[in-house]
């Protein structure tokens, strides 16, 4: 059987607080966005694990996908597989590659298997592999606080929108992301400031990991205006970056270096 993982972006992200474990919890809505990674489960006589794609750093039996299936073998009955992942969505962007790639291993094994495990069960398996593996399990967009794994609806919608990904080739690490963040409560919650109408967002709604990347990178910044000179309604980093996303009214046509990059855009 095959999935096809999808990334994700994140309309707004506030620290709030340093949690006692070491954590940090967050508000942000976390959005489906249709880049995606294909992923393959078939039954085999011993485990397999292939990836082709763009690079993935680390030991193949130490990936998210692996390591989601061993931890659903711990507590059920499952056969040998051969797994193989294609890698589409960039490493370290801010898009949630690899947590879902991590949760469509679990949805996968549980449909294939047929272990009749429910949502609220996935995501509790989801949990222990990553702060946003259980968003994917669900796979809608969602108000995510506490480490971004605990979910309230939302009602927000992009549909007819542009979308634009500006991944510019430099990956950028949770612990590197985190390390500079100053948690602080808003004044306004963004589910409040997510209400009202798009194109007043660009005052309003901020990722809180861009004051302290941007000075570090500022070719994030760079293409953060570019993406508002050439019309953006909206635009971001995702999560911890160092992905840059701009929301369009239609589609468009961007700076010529942006070909330097690595560019995905989609009306949804």
């Amino acid at each position: 059987m095959i999935l096809f993982p999808n990334a994700k972006i994140n309309l707004g992200l506030h620290i709030t607080e340093k949690r006692s474990d070491g954590f940090h919890n967050l508000e942000s809505c976390f959005y489906p966005v249709p880049l995606n990674d294909l992923l393959e489960i078939i039954p085999a006589s011993k485990n397999s694990f292939t990836i082709s794609g763009a690079t993935i750093p680390g030991d193949s039996a130490t990936n998210l996908c692996m390591r989601a299936y061993e931890l659903l073998k711990h507590d059920v009955e499952l056969p040998p597989i051969q797994m193989y992942l294609h890698k589409m969505i960039p490493i370290g962007a801010g898009l949630g590659g690899g947590s879902a790639d991590a949760a469509c291993t679990l949805r996968l094994l549980n449909e294939q298997f047929s272990l009749a495990l429910a949502v609220e069960q996935l995501e509790m398996y989801a949990r222990q592999l990553g702060s946003d593996c259980a968003f994917f399990i669900r796979n809608r967009p969602l108000y995510c606080l506490e480490k971004g794994d605990h979910f309230e609806d939302i009602d927000v919608s992009l549909r007819g929108y542009t979308i634009v990904l500006v991944y510019p080739n430099l990956a950028i690490s949770t612990a590197e992301a985190y390390a500079n963040v100053r948690p602080q409560k808003p004044a306004i919650s963004l589910r409040t400031l997510l209400q009202a109408p798009i194109d007043t967002w660009q005052k309003t709604i901020r990722n809180d990991f861009e004051t302290s990347l941007f000075q570090r990178y500022p070719v994030l910044d760079t293409i953060k205006q570019e993406l508002y000179q050439s019309g953006a309604v909206y635009a971001s980093m995702s999560g911890s970056g160092s992905t840059i996303y701009g929301i369009f009214e239609q589609a468009v046509s961007l700076p010529d270096h942006f070909s330097n990059y690595q560019v995905w855009q989609k009306t949804v």
